[in-house]
Order: structure tokens, then sequence, then C-alpha cells
């Protein structure tokens, strides 16, 4: 069986910066292990794959090791095929997924996703936490993830996590914040519970940075920087229960796999 692949790299206007998500459009499911199987023999932090569905897409996400309920630079990336390679004439694309309805709107140069909003609350701040990025942050939140604020971007940039340690923090990833200097606020995220020790730029962590940082600086709309060696820019909107990501994308390769 031949199936289309993509790379695309995505928060992004040059290849090898971004983030890379391989992108695999899909007449109907394959079963559940083959698509984890592809997922890890393309090794990126993401393989999205989709199949049309009545008015949109279903979208699903894996990274090397397992299936993951949101993910936004691939669902970035799978808008990017769709727009540019499947002759999409609607001003939206729909997805349906396991984290409910995503729209992506095109604006200019730029894509759009619209999220369903996270809501992090304040926790005490686990041990495993500090030990693993050597360092303590000023508070701790939590939703899905841990959510860990310092106070200079130096700091976050300058995080030499110990991964075996982070891995201890069973099924929730670390996202590491600080307010920014040339961008509103700056951060990094590290997911080795999920086979992505640092994910380079990540959509779905900016679901819980944009609600927290909007009420922090007392602004909507906010310009991000993920400070990860490949690195990647982000135009968020707080919505209230909804979250805007925008960024843009660029191709990197296009061909066929067999299965």
């Amino acid at each position: 069986m031949k199936i289309p692949i993509y790379q695309i790299d995505a928060f992004t206007d040059k290849i090898f910066s971004g983030n890379p998500a391989a992108v695999c459009p899909l007449e109907k499911w394959l079963d559940k292990s083959v698509m984890q199987h592809i997922a890890a023999e393309n090794n990126l932090s993401e393989t999205a794959f989709f199949v049309k569905e009545d008015d949109g897409y279903h979208l699903r996400w894996f990274t090397p090791t397992l299936e993951v309920e949101l993910c936004g630079h691939a669902t970035l990336a799978s808008a990017h095929v769709i727009f540019n390679y499947f002759n999409h004439k609607d001003e939206y694309i729909r997805f349906y997924t396991k984290s409910g309805r995503i729209s992506v709107g095109q604006d200019g140069d730029m894509m759009k996703m619209n999220f369903p909003a996270r809501f992090p609350e304040e926790v005490p701040t686990p041990e495993d936490l500090v030990l693993g990025l050597d360092a303590k942050p000023v508070k701790v939140l939590k939703d899905m993830n841990y959510l860990a604020v310092f106070e200079t971007p130096e700091e976050v940039r300058d995080l030499k996590p110990k991964f075996r340690v982070l891995s201890r923090i069973n099924y929730a990833g670390v996202i590491c914040t600080a307010p920014g200097k040339k961008y509103d606020f700056v951060s990094r995220y590290f997911a080795p519970y999920a086979g992505i020790n640092e994910d380079p730029v990540t959509g779905s962590t900016h679901t819980t940075l944009t609600h927290y940082w909007a009420k922090e600086l007392g602004k909507d709309e906010l310009v991000a920087r993920q400070i990860s060696k490949r690195g990647g820019t982000l135009y968020c909107k707080d919505l209230g229960d909804r979250t805007e990501v925008g960024g843009k994308t660029v191709l990197y390769l296009k061909g066929e796999i067999e299965v």
C-alpha cells in the first residue's frame, strides 16, 4: 500500500526551523498499530493522519510512542497540506479530533487555529520537576501539563533538563515559561513521557500559555516565541473559552511511503 506523506515545518517561514511534522492523508483509517509504527519510523515529534469526513476531516496525531489528544503544529501542517494540495475552496478547514472541533483559517501568509482554551491552576511544586529541571520556578500551575513559571527568558533558555528524572512525571509534560523582551512571553516544552525530550515548537501548549499570560499581562493578543534550538514564533489571541494560535508554514518534502 502506498500512502502520501508530506513533511511541513510549522511556525516558521523557512525550512530547517520551526517544528517539523509529517502528514499522511488516508482514504480510510489504518489499524492504530500501523499508524503508530509509521510515526515511530518517521521519528518526528508528531505524525498526523486525516480522513475526509462530511464537511471536514477527522484528524489524529501520534508521537513516536503514543497517540495524543491535541497537537498544534501537526494541525497547522495538516491544514497546509489541505489548503495547498487538496483543492480546498472553503475559507476554513474543520477538523474533528479527540479534543473536539478545531477550525483553521488562512490570514494572508499565516494560518490561524481555533482551539478549546485550557485553564491551569496553581499547585505545589513537584520534587521531580525541580530535580529534573535543575532549577526552581517561582510558581507551578497544572492542567494536562505542568506550567513552570520563571522570572526571565534567560532562565528558560539556559535550562538543561535531566530527562530521565522528568520522565518520572507520568502523563504530563512540562512547559517552562517567562515574560519576554522582544516577545510577550517565551517558552520551552519537555515531554519525555511521550517520547519527546524537547518539542521544538508546540501549538497545543499555547492554549495554556495564552490564557495565563493574557491574564498576567492584561492583553488579549500576544506574540510568543518558543526558544528551542530550532525556534518558532506564534501569534496568540485569548478568546475566553477558546484560544487562537497562528503561525506560518513551509513545505520540506512530499512523497509516498510503502506499508
